[in-house]
């Protein structure tokens, strides 16, 4: 998907850099994310590769020649019941947010899950007060699927993730 001097593609190894870069941002200065220690290259050029060999969706927001933001799909649970369901992730550099640029990723990441068989994509929101992340799945057509209290620990919080739910295919439908 290209729109202007926005083009949305498949991750490559060269954007892994600034996908690292964007990531840490978020673990070090919010509680968006739990992870507490931003992982480097290598640790993202496996994830990518991993979610390559599970035919998985990784892709970059590019803009102006530069990667404004990220979107992937991931296993939701090992067991092998749940093949057919995935977790997304989406972040923007912040000088990003705000401009339309998470729907855009959101929305290619949802076309390529469902041309891949998924049935079932998970959004775990970590409940920092911000409503973007909601607001954002929402706007994808994701319902509220419910809440886990004070699991995670961060930054001396305790944080609420709210559970929402979109199905892909026939027959996959989340009642909202």
């Amino acid at each position: 998907m290209e729109t202007g001097q926005l083009q949305i593609r498949p991750a490559t190894s060269a954007d892994l850099g600034a996908v690292a870069r964007i990531f840490a941002f978020y673990v070090t200065s919010s509680v968006a994310t739990f992870e507490e220690d931003p992982p480097g290259v290598p640790q993202w050029r496996q994830r990518r590769d991993d979610l390559a060999g599970r035919g998985l969706p990784f892709l970059v927001a590019e803009a102006d020649g530069t990667v404004a933001g990220y979107a992937y799909a991931s296993p939701w649970r090992p067991k092998p019941a749940y093949r057919h369901t995935v977790e997304d992730s989406v972040y923007l550099e912040p000088g990003h947010r705000g401009q339309g640029l998470g729907r855009l990723l959101l929305d290619a990441l949802l076309a390529r899950c469902a041309d891949t068989g998924v049935r079932q994509v998970i959004a775990v929101i970590a409940d920092t007060g911000d409503p973007a992340s909601v607001a954002l799945h929402r706007a994808c057509g994701f319902t509220d699927a419910g809440r886990l209290t004070e699991v995670g620990d961060k930054h001396g919080r305790r944080i609420d993730t709210v559970l929402m739910q979109r199905g892909l295919q026939p027959g996959g439908t989340v009642p909202g």
